[in-house]
């Protein structure tokens, strides 16, 4: 019963284990025949991957039946869930469902818990692909080394390092970068530290650096680092969504603070971090700054963020909400 669950923010590295798959299972001449892709969110594209799933493979190689946005762990209709039970064991031979979401499952379906009884017993596979948090460095460092892993790539340590800091959790232009690196060093040679800096190191910066800048007063600092993130294609939201987590957070820290709550495990709680660690480094942050100093700061990006969706240059919407603010 070859069944594969794949589901994960990361976008580039699903993509890559679903072409992995494809490559390794199917044979090209056949390929034609043995292969589908279909759409989740077309029920009858659901229906149809499972139909597909009992029939057996023709000529060489296996079949590969492949899901996008599979809705079978995440909002599952009763009957999709009482067709995809009763496909389980149906699943002809040398034939791989493969049902990807970027969405976690949703333990407390009943289809999820019949794969994952599948996954334990072996007769299913499941595969995560979680982007790190932007703040989380080390989980960052694990990204880039997976990465490189899949890719078949050499890297050493330090140039993990400066990958991490240079493009953060951006996996799909993490995984460009590195394939650039692997042409710059030559074939089979480690990527180092000093061809990072050769190529991109000029781009090293992320969204949590124009926050530091902002907290700092550093105005025309924090609208250099966002052209440079822009330049590199960053969505200009995705820099407001990203600034305004970071500035919620030290906001709750500040209000807690000021009300004397040394918990940080309730502190974490309550500004939504997962991470209570963090909340050591974000006290050294924010110190000698109040609560006002944050709510401003959020006042800027409201504007930013309103700029942008009436349609405004990124670049000129970040300049006139970081320098003419009052």
């Amino acid at each position: 019963m070859p069944i594969h669950l794949i589901w994960g923010d990361d976008e580039a590295a699903r993509s890559r284990a679903v072409e992995t798959l494809v490559n390794s299972q199917v044979d090209p001449s056949w390929q034609s025949i043995n292969l589908s892709r279909l759409d989740g969110n077309d029920a009858n594209q659901a229906v149809q991957a499972l139909e597909e799933a009992r029939t057996a493979p023709f000529g060489a190689g296996d079949r590969v039946i492949v899901l996008q946005r599979s809705p079978f762990c995440n909002q599952c209709p009763a009957d999709l869930a009482e067709q995809l039970e009763a496909t389980l064991n149906l699943v002809a031979q040398q034939c791989h469902l493969v049902l990807v979401n970027a969405a976690k499952p949703d333990g407390r379906l009943k289809t999820t818990k019949v794969l994952q009884k599948l996954v334990k017993s072996g007769e299913a596979k499941e595969r995560s692909f979680q982007l790190p948090a932007i703040w989380d460095g080390s989980g960052q460092v694990d990204l880039v080394q997976r990465t490189a892993q899949e890719l078949g790539l050499k890297l050493q340590a330090d140039a993990a390092q400066a990958l991490s800091v240079a493009i953060g959790s951006n996996s799909a232009r993490l995984a460009s970068e590195m394939e650039k690196l692997s042409l710059y060093v030559g074939a089979g040679q480690a990527i180092t530290a000093q061809a990072v800096e050769a190529l991109i190191g000029s781009q090293a910066t992320n969204a949590l650096q124009v926050g530091d800048a902002l907290l700092a007063g550093a105005s025309a600092q924090a609208v250099a680092l966002v052209d440079v993130l822009l330049a590199a294609n960053e969505p200009a939201l995705r820099i407001v969504a990203t600034l305004c987590g970071q500035i919620r957070g030290w906001l709750w820290v500040s209000l807690l603070d000021q009300q004397g709550e040394n918990d940080v495990n309730a502190i974490a709680k309550a500004a939504g971090i997962g991470n209570p660690k963090r909340i050591y480094v974000m006290r050294k942050q924010i110190r000698g700054h109040k609560p006002d100093r944050f709510l401003a700061l959020l006042r800027q990006l409201l504007q930013v963020e309103a700029s942008l969706k009436r349609g405004a240059d990124p670049g000129d919407a970040f300049r006139d909400g970081f320098l003419l603010a009052p």
